[in-house]
């Protein structure tokens, strides 16, 4: 299902600016969060997707991708957020309306956050499993502290005088550009360090074990603090999102915390009636299949579904007869049906297929509706 626009999601203009984007996140959040509509289904894919708007439409570099790519502009599957920390309005384990409720903050300069895209099978995804992960990265060079100065001595950049900005002239037109010599730190080196080259971070493989929790679904994020890249000179390292993307299941399809699943059925049992052992995620339970039950008809089991990482009631597992043709009949099998079928000669319209009755009925109403 593709996505709808972010501004339409949000109901703002393009020209949206900043605090009239925080007002309407907030109107559109107040709206559908879960807590304040038990009774609406749909009410966390809705709160789900105005998060995700917001959290894009809110930043200035992915907004401006947004606009020139659409939705295509975040499809890859790893990629780095903005040192401005991303998704904290989409951390599940977070205040969801810090940001936007609680006031703004300052941060310290640190590091860029990382986003990492986990495939889940759907029982991992249901039960919740603790797993390993191998993230590239920039860490803080061991050898000089993340200094990038072999003796640990820095001193002021003579060409920026510590500003770590420098300003352009070019005609009438004045700019301001980071520091070519010191590239905005300010700082001067004159020994670099002999293992990182001055940089005072080098590139590493760490490997993380994550808890994923019982519960989760596609698009959910778990934020590991402190887990991101680290910062320039020693300072905070950015965050780990761990976005989640549950693959598609050879039984079970998942629409929030219900389950569905098709039970194919023999002719024989969908008219005399049967008793079955359906599946579920956690073994077989029985179902009585009554006589004469047509092909879509639905067996509710309930709380055999999925209980949301959000708390809730755990939902329920739909089941949807599916009566199967029977093919590579034998000779004795094909006879029987023979006489099963000359039975039905001569029988009142409607008696024994009364779905057919109604779409021959159909046909007609709209034939007659045609050539009128």
């Amino acid at each position: 299902m593709s996505k709808r626009d972010y501004y339409e999601v949000l109901s703002v203009e393009r020209t949206v600016n900043e605090a009239e984007l925080k007002k309407a996140f907030r109107r559109v959040a107040m709206k559908c969060h879960p807590d304040r509509c038990p009774d609406d289904p749909h009410a966390q894919e809705k709160f789900k997707e105005a998060k995700e708007a917001y959290e894009v439409l809110s930043d200035a570099q992915k907004r401006s991708m947004y606009d020139q790519h659409g939705h295509a502009a975040f499809e890859n599957g790893f990629g780095r957020g903005s040192g401005a920390g991303f998704g904290d309005v989409g951390d599940i384990f977070g205040d969801i309306f810090g940001d936007i409720f609680g006031g703004g903050r300052q941060r310290a300069r640190r590091g860029s956050d990382l986003r990492y895209m986990m495939d889940l099978d759907l029982e991992e995804a249901v039960f919740g499993i603790e797993k390993k992960i191998q993230i590239p990265t920039q860490v803080n060079c061991q050898h000089c502290n993340g200094s990038g100065s072999e003796d640990g001595k820095v001193s002021t950049c003579k060409t920026c005088a510590g500003h770590g900005r420098v300003r352009m002239q070019n005609g009438i037109f004045s700019i301001q550009q980071a520091c070519p010599h010191c590239g905005g730190s300010g700082q001067a080196i004159e020994k670099p360090c002999k293992k990182c080259h001055g940089e005072g971070l080098l590139q590493e493989d760490r490997t993380l074990s994550v808890r994923i929790p019982a519960g989760v679904d596609t698009g959910d994020r778990i934020r590991l603090t402190g887990q991101g890249e680290a910062g320039p000179a020693g300072s905070p390292a950015g965050d780990l999102y761990v976005e989640v993307r549950v693959r598609e299941h050879a039984i079970f399809q998942r629409e929030g915390s219900d389950l569905f699943c098709e039970v194919p059925i023999r002719f024989s049992q969908a008219a005399l009636g049967a008793e079955l052992q359906v599946p579920t995620l956690d073994g077989e339970v029985p179902i009585a299949v009554p006589p004469e039950t047509q092909t879509g008809h639905q067996f509710k089991l309930r709380g055999r579904g999925v209980k949301s990482v959000r708390g809730g009631r755990t939902g329920d597992l739909i089941c949807r007869v599916v009566v199967e043709t029977p093919v590579r009949l034998t000779r004795e099998q094909r006879e029987l049906f023979e006489q099963l079928e000359a039975t039905f000669e001569g029988a009142e319209v409607g008696r024994h297929t009364p779905r057919s009755s109604n779409f021959i009925d159909g046909v007609k109403q709209f034939w007659s509706r045609v050539t009128s």
